[in-house]
């Protein structure tokens, strides 16, 4: 049993590793393609994997803590700590996604057609289910409420990929200058309850601190 748990640990670690360089990728040319096209969107869906990145180095940490062999009030703690940056990452995303929207429909700026964000949309299409998969897999097998967190995170970027690539698709082929701000909204209501639940599982982990 306890050999099996370290093969887990060993391979959720490595999947969190390859999730921080891909997510550092998509930051990077989505937040290209975001600013050359004006498109909240993709700005907002560049500052999602931004977190996502922080999250999952943060929860690789944890998971390297307990790999080696660090005490039971340790892992509980890193455990704790993880919850609330993800928590504290599903707020950032609500607060600037709000701003930058509401921002862009009262002005009715318009975001221009992007190749290359469209490029980077679709292959996060087919990326992010497979991260989404491997995350519950071994959230469930390590009963691990931060990893199946962080697989939510990676759902909510899944879920704001198609609104974002809707969006984008609308503002170009129907002129609904809309679209952008409005597809970056739609992300705040799942983002602000994913991130409560987490902030609540991190408050319920309780550890002797002596």
């Amino acid at each position: 049993m306890e050999s099996s748990r370290k093969k887990n640990l060993k391979q959720a670690r490595t999947l969190q590793i390859w999730n921080v360089i891909y997510d550092t990728i998509e930051v990077v040319i989505s937040l290209i393609a975001g600013i050359t096209a004006n498109s909240s969107a993709l700005i907002g869906w560049a500052l999602d994997s931004t977190i996502e990145v922080i999250s999952a180095a943060t929860l690789g940490w944890r998971l390297h803590g307990e790999l080696n062999g660090i005490e039971e009030k340790k892992v509980k703690r890193r455990k704790k700590i993880t919850l609330y940056v993800i928590a504290a990452s599903f707020t950032l995303v609500c607060l600037f996604i709000s701003y930058d929207s509401i921002t862009k429909l009262v002005n009715q700026e318009t975001a221009r057609w992007s190749t290359l964000g469209l490029i980077i949309l679709l292959v996060s299409l087919v990326v992010n289910p497979i991260l989404i998969y491997y995350k519950r897999k071994y959230g469930n097998k390590l009963d691990s409420p931060a990893m199946l967190a962080d697989a939510k995170d990676t759902f909510i970027c899944l879920y704001q990929t198609v609104v974002v690539l809707a969006g984008l698709l609308l503002v170009n082929w129907l002129g609904w200058w809309w679209a952008d701000p409005v597809a970056a909204l739609l992300i705040v209501p799942y983002a602000a309850k994913e991130g409560w639940e987490a902030f609540n599982k991190a408050r319920n982990i309780e550890y002797n601190t002596n």
